[in-house]
């Protein structure tokens, strides 16, 4: 009891801050002119995956357990689209969310799958996964194609002149703050979602030994629930205010950026190639992760006009998809 209190604690804490992370992040885009789509993509989904990359670190510094960070990654990845499915999709209530998206979301979930496709040939074929010092190069692939995704996001961006005018056009709602209030307040909460994700490890790899799950199972699915709480509340604020392409940026753009996380991983994994050193089984959240990115990718460019149920048909085949990753991790541990 005294563990799943403590697990709950954190999580509260993740949650508090990371919404108030996700508030000051739009603040800041507010006071540089960037637009949403690159705010969603860049900052917020660098901002709600901070409890992932505090997490991975920990858990191979400090508690030894390289599965809590690839399943917490993996997992994460996959509960974002479940978020974008389940969550979302159910809000929005008049249409499909797909169908109010701009067609941009496209480019970051295509990068989203050649970064999930190169996590899951590491781990199939380790042999593949060459080291260079103790790095994998995987790791170094993921480094380069996530920076050359943000450079073609942006240009994409940039040739969006009338969205990016009108969103620039939007009256100011933060002249009372000042840029030092922001930027203070962003830092405070910043270090209580460090604080919170650092102890998540060890209470993830605690709850593993006393339930019996495995770390694989406990990665992919309590600590991925966990850490990705902030994309939970900003993407549900998002979409009540309208910014569908701000919830939907934050969720492809957390899974890209939580790739990126596996390769700060590995350089603190002293003892090898991280991806060639864990538990096979977290092949299973990569697939499932491409098969819902890939999903929502055809949801984003049919856009049907109409749903029957709270979901549109392409968030019903994401959360079966979703329940079939978690019933397979569940009979391999």
């Amino acid at each position: 009891m005294l563990l799943w209190l403590k697990f709950a604690f954190c999580t509260l804490l993740i949650v508090h801050s990371g919404a108030q992370l996700s508030k000051y992040g739009d603040i800041l885009a507010e006071k540089t002119g960037a637009g949403r789509s690159i705010i969603g993509v860049v900052l917020l989904a660098s901002v709600t995956s901070l409890p992932e990359l505090v997490t991975g670190i920990s858990a191979v510094t400090f508690a030894n357990v390289p599965d809590i960070a690839v399943g917490d990654v993996l997992g994460s990845c996959v509960f974002n689209l479940f978020i974008l499915a389940a969550l979302l999709d159910a809000i929005y209530r008049r249409k499909p969310i797909s169908t109010s998206a701009h067609h941009g979301h496209i480019l970051s979930a295509a990068f989203g799958i050649l970064l999930l496709c190169i996590v899951a040939i590491s781990i199939l074929f380790p042999q593949y996964n060459l080291p260079l010092w103790w790095i994998g190069s995987s790791s170094l692939l993921f480094v380069m194609t996530y920076f050359l995704a943000l450079k073609l996001i942006s240009s994409y961006e940039k040739k969006q002149m009338d969205r990016i005018l009108l969103e620039l056009a939007v009256e100011l709602k933060y002249d009372d703050i000042s840029t030092r209030q922001v930027a203070t307040n962003f830092a405070l909460n910043a270090a209580v979602v460090t604080a919170a994700a650092t102890f998540l490890p060890k209470i993830g790899a605690e709850i593993a030994s006393s339930t019996g799950l495995g770390e694989t199972f406990v990665g992919n699915i309590f600590m991925a629930l966990a850490s990705s709480l902030p994309e939970v509340v900003v993407s549900i604020a998002s979409v009540r205010m309208g910014a569908v392409d701000l919830a939907i940026g934050n969720l492809f753009g957390s899974n890209i950026f939580n790739i990126l996380i596996l390769a700060i991983d590995d350089l603190f994994f002293l003892q090898g190639p991280l991806l060639s050193l864990t538990n096979p089984a977290h092949i299973i959240s990569a697939i499932s992760a491409i098969a819902m990115t890939a999903i929502s990718i055809i949801g984003l460019t049919y856009q049907a006009e109409k749903k029957t149920l709270p979901w549109g048909w392409d968030s019903i085949a994401m959360i079966l998809v979703f329940v079939v990753n978690v019933l397979m991790l569940f009979l391999v541990i």
